[in-house]
């Protein structure tokens, strides 16, 4: 099969495009509870509560395997599917930009909303004005993309680990205690009201610190996913297959072994030049292993049991957005108080059967949607944003 560019004919959906997506929603659901159950979560301070060896390490493994991982991958397939989006337009012929526009405000406009009455640490109002910085760079070249996303991600790393090791010099290893956490348990542990006033008045503070964060790592795998679907790299068969031992031998050491100096620093030495230092080093290394997950994941989907494990991920990723949101729906009954009120009342042992249990129903609930929809009801929405009408709510029947 030949690399598939904007404008050529092609599948109305890539599966395996849609089950990487749906993987990552996984590692999403793994970081993004720890901002619900543990209210010292990206704090300058360990949660004194999660004291013994077991639960350090599962912070640790956490911040191994997921931490600053998943969200690079879910960013690449964004950029891939603006791509597809390209093609989708030209095929209907219909003008691209005014249609990625609207569909860039109606994600902002989503993300807001759910950043003030769920969760203020919400990604997708970033992602919307990224992804018009996207809209404005699409005449590059998939080389000229590359290059622009490795510049990218080497500054975000140099300035990380120089505000680092200006913090180590200051003599600043290790945070220091600043009472944020205990009004963020007192708020999401009370009432609806208190809940819904925390999120509402952290949602301009959070989306700054994601700017900061993420926002250019974020810009450069937009890009690298923009030069994939350019090059058509996610369509079997894939160009990288014969390459798979010698690509894993440079990405799966580099990005575990920079990935454990973060988790470590993250976990024992959090909020200060450490962990600071750790997180530049990660900018540098969680690409090359979110890469690994991505190959290892789309090799294992030429088995019979890695296809029926396509299956079951694809309906998972082709409503992404709205899985996104019911997960944000879900954590805030748990641990806010829209619900159980259960912040800092869970160990960190069970947060990942309850990240499970919850994935597994969403996996189930996707299938059984899909059976009835063209699309999810948040893809839906977005979609009449997008085309500025209403597209059909259920599957056509079939003859």
């Amino acid at each position: 099969m030949q690399p598939t560019r904007p404008g050529a004919r092609q599948p109305a959906r890539l599966q395996h495009v849609d089950a990487l997506r749906g993987f990552a929603l996984l590692g999403i659901l793994a970081v993004n509870i720890w901002s619900f159950a543990d209210p010292y979560y990206a704090s300058p301070v360990s949660n004194p509560t999660y004291s013994s060896a077991l639960d350090h390490l599962v912070r640790w493994l956490v911040s191994i395997f997921f931490e600053a991982k998943f969200y690079l991958l879910f960013s690449f397939l964004f950029g891939y599917s603006f791509t597809l989006q390209m093609a989708s337009a030209e095929r209907s012929g219909e003008r691209f930009v005014p249609r990625m526009l609207r569909r860039q405000l109606g994600l902002l406009a989503i993300g807001l909303v759910h950043g003030a009455l769920l969760f203020y640490g919400e990604i997708l109002s970033l992602y919307a004005l990224l992804g018009l910085i996207l809209l404005a760079l699409r005449g590059l070249s998939p080389r000229g993309a590359t290059v622009l996303a490795v510049l990218l991600v080497i500054g975000s790393a140099l300035l990380f680990l120089l505000y680092g090791a200006e913090l180590l010099d200051a003599g600043f290893p290790v945070g220091q205690p600043d009472g944020g956490s205990v009004l963020k348990d007192m708020a999401l542990g009370g009432s609806a009201l208190q809940t819904l006033t925390y999120n509402a008045s952290h949602l301009l503070e959070t989306a700054s610190a994601l700017w900061l964060l993420q926002g250019l790592s974020t810009l450069a795998m937009f890009l690298l996913g923009y030069a994939a679907g350019r090059k058509g790299l996610l369509v079997a068969p894939y160009r990288f297959e014969r390459r798979l031992p010698s690509l894993l031998a440079f990405t799966l050491p580099i990005g575990l072994g920079g990935a454990l100096l973060y988790g470590y620093w993250a976990t024992y030495a959090p909020g200060g030049g450490l962990e600071v230092v750790g997180y530049g080093i990660s900018q540098l290394t969680a690409p090359l292993l979110s890469a690994s997950y991505a190959m290892l994941l789309l090799k294992t989907f030429d088995s019979p049991l890695g296809q029926r494990l396509c299956r079951h991920l694809a309906p998972l990723g082709r409503m992404s957005l709205s899985n996104y949101l019911l997960q944000s729906v879900i954590l805030c009954l748990l641990f806010t108080g829209y619900g159980l009120g259960l912040i800092n009342h869970v160990p960190p042992l069970a947060l990942p059967l309850v990240v499970i249990a919850i994935y597994l129903m969403q996996v189930h609930l996707s299938a059984l949607w899909l059976r009835h929809h063209q699309y999810g009801p948040c893809e839906w929405l977005l979609r009449a944003l997008t085309l500025g009408a209403w597209p059909n709510w259920r599957k056509p029947q079939e003859a």
